[in-house]
Order: C-alpha cells, then structure tokens, then sequence
C-alpha cells in the first residue's frame, strides 16, 4: 500500500500468499482425516493497491510573529498526522472522536481564530448504535461510525482536491490535537465486519486507538514518528505495539482482498449465490475463505456434495429439514444412473448435502467452536513409525522431549510448537490435535435437536438419516477444519513471538552503549590462516592492521610485535570475535595480561558476537568503505567497531545474520525482515544521528528516508558543505513536506561545529566583499549571502519536533530561559520551578498544547549536550582473566552477560566458552532491576548479571543457572 512510509511498509506486507500445506488442503476431504503438515517455504507477499490521492503540497512553517491574515494561508504539513477520521459535509462541520469513557453528549469545542485544546480528545465510541447501522445486509461496509458535525468559524476547504484539504489558521501549540478534517475511514474491499472492531479485538488495543493508527498509516507515518511524536492519539503506545497492529490490519486488508478476488472470480464462472456471497463476506480469516471457497476451485474434482446436487438431490436434502412430511426419497431413484441406483446411493447423496450445509453453516461453526474452547483439547506428538527405523539417531535425540507428548492448546508454549512443527517437517514426528468424544455428542445431540431439528414431524428412517449427516459433517468436514484452524492459531502465534522476541533482542543489542574514546583492538581469530588484527582510534579510522599466528608455535614472538602495537598507537582494549579459536585467543591473551606483559598499559580484553562480519566483510558496501583492505582483515575492522558503536556497525549487516532468534529459519522470512528492518528503524531514529558526520548506510535508517533520499542528502552535503539547520534539509531533492516531517525530529545538530563553520564562513564572505565593489562575483556573491543567512538553531540539537519549536520558544519565555542555554543545570532549575508551581497539565494548557508534547520538550531542554539514550544500557563486559568448563562447580557464584533470550529462557555467557542457561522459571520480578524500565518480564542481550550454577552438564557441554540478580 502506498500510503505506507517506504522502509515500513515492509511491515505492512500482506502475509504469504501460498499458504501452509495444512490451509491448502480441500476443506471437505474424502473419508480420511486430513494430515496437517507445517508450512515449509515461504512465498511472496502481494502488494496492496496503491491509494491515488495526491500528496500535501509542500509549505513554509508558520512563524509566530506573522499576521493572522498571512499565517491563516500557511499549510501545516507537520499537523496532518495529527488528524482523525471524520466525515465532510457541505456546511463544513465536524466534531473529534472521543475514547469510550467519555460522556458521548459532550460538546467539542470549535476550531477559533484563537486555538484552543480541550482539556481531553473527545473520540466517538466505536461501539454505539452508529456503528451497527453502518453495515447492511445487502452492502457491508468497514467504514468507521459516521461522526456528528458542528459548525465551525474557520472556512475548510473540503470540497478541494486531498492535496488542498488541510487548512486552517496557524497553531501556537505546533502539534495540535484537534481534528483536521478528513474522510471517514473507508476500506477499498468492504467486508460483512468492521475493520476498526476487528482489529481492537486481534489486538486488545482500544478501537479509538486502532481507528487513528489506520489513519495515521494511510497518511504514510512511519512507526518511530508516531510512537514519539503523536503519542495522545494512540493512548502511549509502544513501537512493538504498534507494529503488531500494523501487521494485524493488513492481515485483515489481506483476507479482504483475496475474498473479494474469489467473488469474482466466482460470479464470472457463475457460480455465486446470496448464501455463498455472504459467507465469504463473514470470512475473517484466510482458513476461513479458504474452507467457504475449496469446493469451488477450478481444477476441482467436486465434492460429494456437489456430486450429489448434479445428480438432482438437493431438493430431497432441503425438503427433509423443511418438509419433510412430502418426502420420498424412492422417487429419486434411476436404475442406470450412478448414485441414483437405489435407495442408498440416493441417502448418501443427500446425507453429503446435509453434511456440506452443516459445514458452511456459520451458527454451527461459531457453536463448535465455542464448545472447543470450554473443554480441553490437547496437542499430542510421538515418534513417527518410519523415523524410528530409518532416521538419524542423532536428529532423532534431538526431540527426545517430543517423543511422547501432550499439552493442552491454551498451554502449550511457544517454543514447543515451533518444535513440534520442525519434527514434522523433518518426518521424525506425527503430531494430531486430540478432540475428546463429548465434544462430538453435545454437538451432535445440538444440532440434531435445535439448530437443525426439522420443522415438521420425521419418520424414523429421515432421522437416521439426519443423525448420520450431522455426524458425517463433525468427522469428514468439521474436525479437520478444527484440527486445521487450531494448529494455524498456535503456529501463527508462536512464529509471531518468535519474531517478536527476535525483535526485542536486535533492539537491546543495537543500544548496547557505546565505548567511545579510546583506541581499540580488534581481533578475528583463526587457526591455520592467523588472527586478524585491526587497530582503529577513537573516532573509528583504521590506524594498522596486521595477520598474527598465535596457535602455531609462534606465540611467544608474536607477543612481541602486539606489545610494540599497543605501546604505539596506546591501544589498551583488545576486542576478540566469538569465532573459531575465539577460547585459545582469549586464553593466549589473558595469560599475557596476568603476567603483566603489556606494561605500563593495562590491557583487557572482551568478547564480542562476530555474527554476520564475515558476511559484511565481502558485501558491496564494505568494498566501497575500505577498497584497499583484504576481506578478511575487514572483519576485525567490524569486530572493533562493533564495541566503538554498535548502532553504527550493526546496521550495515542484515538483521538476520546478527544470530539472536529463535527458529529464525522456521518463521515466515518476510514478516521477520519486515519487523527487524522496523527495529533497526526504531533505534537508529530514537539514537538519532548527527547529519553532518554520520554514513550514508546509517541515514537511510532514518524514518522516512530511503537509499536513494540518503544518498540526496550525502550529495547535498559534499556540494554545499555541512547543513546548518533542519530547515535546510527541504533543499534536498527528494525530500517533500512529508518526509522532511517523518525525519527532522530525529535529525540532530552538533551546534559547537556549526558556529565554528558558519564563523569562518562569515569571515570569508566578509573578505570577498572586499573584492566584489564591481560585481565581479555577480550571482555566485549572492548566492554566498543567502547561504550565510542561514543560522543556526539550537532546538536542532534536541529530540523536539520542528512542529513544536513556537511551543518549545513559549515555554522558554514562560520560565525565563534561553535557547542557548539548552542542556545546562540552569535550564533544568527554571523548569522545575515553573512545573512544581503550575503542574504539567497546568503549564500545557497555559501554552494550548498537550502533556505529551510539552513533556518531550522539557526532555528536549534538560538534556545535556550530545545526549545519547544508550548510555542506559549496559556495556560490554571487559575481564583480564579466564575461567574454564572444567572448573565450574555447583554453588559457584559468576557474573556473566545475557547472549540471547527466548521464550523457555535467557542464555548467559560466563565465560567458559559455552553459555549456560537461566529457565524461565528462575526469572522472577523481584530479581530483575527496579531502576531499569522494561518491556516485559525478562532479560534482553547485553545486560550484565550474577548467577548461580545449579548444574553442570559435561558431557553434553550444559550449564544450568540461577538468577540472582541483574546488574
């Protein structure tokens, strides 16, 4: 979908168009139950439609000190996002959604010449009574509740193209919270359900929130621009959230698309019916659609069921639940035709179209399934009868745990079925859902007796005949469908957590702190071809590299040219890959540093994951950032830069290859690129990057940029020199209203090196003056003079949005502040007097903005200079001494730092070589910091903690831990 920013819509791909070998199978099966089998490949997600609108012209920033009558034409580009969906009518009048707990008969206030925010959002209920009479039998619709109006005193121009539809006077607060005027929400398939209940429902988000993400997406926000700056329109949702959402809404878009594909697909072929039209449009998911539309596939062989109706049976079937007085089955007999032959073949075909109408049966699903979810149903998996003969012994030992298994669905984790399915898939286990017998006879005796009980009175021989249909539709049709459905649910489940997990891990190791200023050493290690060194100063360039053989007799002569480097460019970190040889090179140098070798330095050393550096030291973008280097010395180049500035490192390497998942290979490959790409977003936004010094790799990052804006931006840079304010950036070619809106906020200034560059550009141009009296400069002179007219802005530095500056210039006026003044002890004493005398709420309705915006600009102003949230996470761990697997004891008490983290637990390394595991079990709330602000109940990689070892495991190289507590 276009409308979605262009680094996230990956995330808002639709999900796998070739579906699981378990969704593809024909809903109604012959006589046998159908085997699930998990999906094995991946396949191409279809592209949404693209949206035709046009896009917001580009306009100037309203300025404070500018007439009412001028600023009333300037458009707010930055305020778009901030709008929600109404509904325009001719006398141009609207009212805001409100959340649910607000009195519904409060009135809003209306869009004055003078701005006013009302004390809270008002948000319709998306539960009332509007919203069932937006849905019709005869045309479904998925649009949002119709909204109330009231007259407003400013003109909007609403009868005008999109591109024009945005007006209104200048704003003091910036990021107004009031409602812009747009379409209502209207989904291009329109579905027998609502897409904003539907989609509150999925994900537990309330549907005031869920109805302004669908807005803010189709409006083209990337997620790191709405989690930080349009937080009171999605109720303070996080980044995961958010993302969640996303992929649940073009799940749901998904299913609406192909639906609609089938429709017509079948109404050309003639085959569509009223009955068949409305299930299709009930359909909410793809096992759903899937199940409605298999017996109408082309290339289908036929169903029974449509065996029989060609066969002329289909009135007998109707006419025994409705008349069955003035059946006779006997006249449906026809001696030389097949199925029609006697009086069996005549009661099995109408048994199948009773079967096929109990199936399709929407009150009939919605009531097994209800029973299903009451009583207790298990997932079980043994040992495949051909594995255990002809199967590798050694894969086979791998699912011991899953030989003889069973847990019930409500309680199975994650881990478990991702697991399972790999078994499956690897022919070493047969898994089945087990459905107890009660189930089957309370939904037997259900329907025989009220949901299809006739309506007249039946012989004895039709009511046989009823019993054995709705038992044929349970065991051929109905229980596979279950079986089907429940292991999409878990499968879908824990491949979203898994993806998920990998996430949050990619994020926590992408905000590892940095180690800035010092000289590092970074070491690739090997064997027969040496170590690879690579020595880099503090700010990141290659100082030597070099190739040493340690583990080949030659290490005591090797000691000494490491020694002579060290000393040289006064180098005491050394940073070892995790790779091959990684514990004799850590043994070689912590050997050297207890003897004190490298005196008067002294030396540690850490290690570090080289997940991906050989990878990258190979790919086209290291090629062109060391041209003259060998790849494999480029290795210990990353693996330096990697504890220098992880984010910075990390980035150039694709996600998948930094090794922190779990059963990365078994989940859908797009929706795991998708997400971890918007992780990367994530971070390298909320970091933020300085625009004048940072890589083009790590600005394409940025949200709303791409490789090709990047790369703009870079070009811009390098002809013109650095830039001096944020405003400058719409200069670049390729940056429209929109995207400058997505990134500015992230963008940050450096302000010592700007008035340093603009100080010798004001002197320069002060002596070139002297030599243009004439005009021998002309236009070149001129073009010089409106370059130093651009002056720099100390807001830029901060994390406040351009959108809020008059708000941000406000408030420094309301407590007597400077903006030069950013960052000092000063400016944080001025706001905490202003706050403590008037409150939060206070100060933000004094200034007509929100809290939350006024809270990120006390943030913005309070932060020292250069700020850098990752200096809350931990750093790598540095040690000058080695501990081996053999010296482990029970009792024994480490410290270690967490490797990876997965649902069943968190992976420690301790220094031995191998990483000992803490059990979920072991990870309690009273255990983890209290200072630290977390995301959920656990560890993520980096973070520093004591444990204790409960088990030690030689022989099959385990380690099992105890928490006790995180450092």
């Amino acid at each position: 979908m276009s409308s979605l920013p262009r680094r996230v819509k990956c995330v808002a791909k639709a999900p796998t168009s070739e579906l699981p070998s378990f969704l593809n199978s024909t809903s109604e099966s012959e006589e046998e139950e159908e085997e699930w089998e998990p999906k094995s490949k991946i396949a191409r997600k279809p592209r949404l439609p693209k949206k035709t609108e046009a896009k917001t012209k580009k306009a100037a920033a309203p300025q404070s000190t500018v007439a009412r009558k001028v600023v009333k034409k300037v458009a707010i580009k930055e305020e778009m996002d901030v709008s929600l969906p109404i509904e325009p009518i001719e006398d141009n009048k609207m009212q805001l959604l409100k959340p649910k707990e607000e009195n519904t008969g409060t009135k809003p206030k209306s869009l004055n010449r003078t701005p006013e925010v009302p004390k809270k959002m008002e948000i319709n209920s998306f539960q009332g009574k509007n919203q069932n009479s937006l849905v019709s039998d005869e045309k479904p619709s998925t649009s949002v509740p119709v909204v109330k109006q009231e007259k407003c005193e400013e003109e909007f121009a609403f009868d005008e193209p999109p591109s024009k539809k945005i007006k209104l006077n200048a704003c003091p607060e910036g990021k107004p919270v009031k409602n812009l005027g747009a379409n209502k929400i209207k989904e291009e398939f329109e579905m027998n359900w609502d897409i904003v209940q539907a989609l509150s429902e999925i994900t537990n988000v309330e549907p005031w929130v869920c109805a302004n993400l669908i807005w803010l997406f189709q409006e083209e926000n990337t997620i790191p621009f709405i989690a930080r700056y349009r937080k009171e329109l999605i109720n303070n949702l996080e980044a995961d959230a958010l993302r969640e959402v996303q992929h649940t809404l073009e799940e749901l878009r998904t299913v609406a698309k192909k639906t609609h594909m089938m429709i017509q697909k079948l109404k050309k072929e003639g085959k569509l019916s009223s009955c068949l039209l409305k299930e299709l449009l009930n359909c909410r998911t793809l096992e759903e659609l899937d199940h409605v539309s298999a017996p109408y596939k082309s290339g289908s062989k036929g169903t029974k069921a449509q065996r029989a109706k060609q066969l002329g049976l289909e009135p007998a079937a109707l006419s025994l639940l409705q008349n069955p007085v003035e059946l006779n089955l006997f006249s449906y007999i026809r001696p030389n035709t097949k199925g029609l032959a006697n009086i069996q073949e005549v009661e099995a075909g109408v048994q199948h179209i009773l079967a096929d109408i109990f199936a399709k049966d929407k009150d009939t699903l919605d009531f097994i399934r209800k029973l299903c979810h009451q009583r207790y149903i298990s997932i079980q998996s043994t040992l495949a009868k051909v594995s255990s003969k002809n199967g590798n012994e050694k894969d086979i030992d791998k699912f011991q745990l899953y030989h003889e298994f069973s847990c019930n669905i409500k309680n199975i984790q994650h881990h478990q079925i991702l697991a399972i399915n790999r078994g499956e898939n690897l022919k070493i286990l047969t898994v089945k859902v087990n459905i107890p017998d009660g189930v089957k006879n309370e939904f037997c005796w259900w329907c025989v007796n009220e949901r299809w009980r006739p309506k007249q009175f039946l012989k004895p021989e039709f009511m046989r005949l009823l019993r054995s249909s709705v038992e044929d539709a349970y065991k051929r049709l109905i229980y596979p469908l279950l079986c089907r459905e429940f292991r999409s649910k878990l499968t879908s489940d824990a491949e979203k957590e898994s993806v998920m997990m990998f996430g949050r891990n990619l994020r926590q190791l992408l905000l590892t702190s940095p180690v800035r200023g010092r000289a590092l050493m970074g070491v690739d290690p090997g064997y027969k071809h040496g170590c690879k060194l690579a020595i880099i100063s503090p700010t990141s360039q290659i100082l030597h590299t070099d190739v040493v053989y340690l583990h080949s007799g030659q290490g005591f002569r090797e000691a000494e040219k490491i020694k002579r480097l060290l000393l040289q460019y006064n180098c005491s970190t050394v940073v070892i890959g995790n790779g091959t040889a990684c514990r004799e090179t850590e043994a070689y140098f912590a050997d050297l540093i207890m003897k004190k070798y490298f005196a008067p330095l002294d030396v540690v050393y850490c290690i570090v994951s080289e997940a991906g550096a050989s990878i990258y030291s190979v790919s086209p973008e290291a090629s062109k950032e060391m041209p003259d280097l060998d790849p494999n010395l480029r290795s210990a180049v990353s693996i330096a830069r990697r504890v220098q500035d992880p984010l910075a490192e990390l980035v150039k390497i694709e996600p998948k290859h930094i090794g922190v998942g779990m059963y990365q290979h078994d989940v859908s490959q797009t929706l795991l690129k998708a997400t971890l790409d918007s992780v990367v977003e994530e971070c390298v936004s909320f970091v933020g990057v300085d625009i004048n010094i940072c890589s083009e790799i790590l600005l394409r990052h940025i949200a709303g940029l791409n490789t090709n804006r990047a790369k703009n931006i870079i070009e811009w840079r390098e002809k013109n020199g650095p830039f001096i304010n944020r405003e400058q950036l719409k200069e670049v070619k390729g940056l429209g209203p929109k995207t400058f809106q997505q990134c500015a906020g992230f963008i940050r200034f450096n302000q010592e090196y700007i008035k340093t560059f603009c100080s010798d550009k004001k002197n320069e141009l002060g002596s070139r003056a002297l030599l243009t009296k004439a005009g021998a400069l002309g236009k070149k002179k001129s073009k010089l003079t409106s370059c130093a007219s651009q002056q720099p802005n100390p807001l830029d530095q901060t994390c406040i949005h351009p959108e809020s500056y008059n708000v941000a210039m406000r408030f420094l006026s309301l407590i007597g502040g400077n903006a030069n003044d950013i960052g000092k002890s000063d400016m944080q004493q001025k706001v905490n007097v202003v706050i403590q005398k008037e409150g939060l709420e206070g100060t933000a309705k004094r200034l007509n903005t929100t809290v939350h915006t006024l809270q990120l600009i006390i943030d913005g102003l309070t932060q020292p200079e250069g700020y850098d949230i990752r200096t809350d996470f931990d750093k790598p761990d540095f040690k000058r001494s080695i501990v081996c697997f053999e010296d482990l004891s029970v009792g024994a008490v480490l410290t270690g730092k967490v490797e990876n983290a997965t649902p069943f637990g968190v992976f420690v390394d301790i220094g031995v070589g191998k990483a000992g595991l803490i059990p979920v079990r072991n990870i309690t709330e009273a255990k983890l910091s209290k200072v630290k602000k977390r995301r959920s109940l656990g560890l993520g990689p980096g973070e520093r903690v004591e444990v204790k070892v409960l088990n030690v495991d030689i022989p099959r190289l385990r380690i099992t831990l105890d928490l006790i507590r995180v450092l």
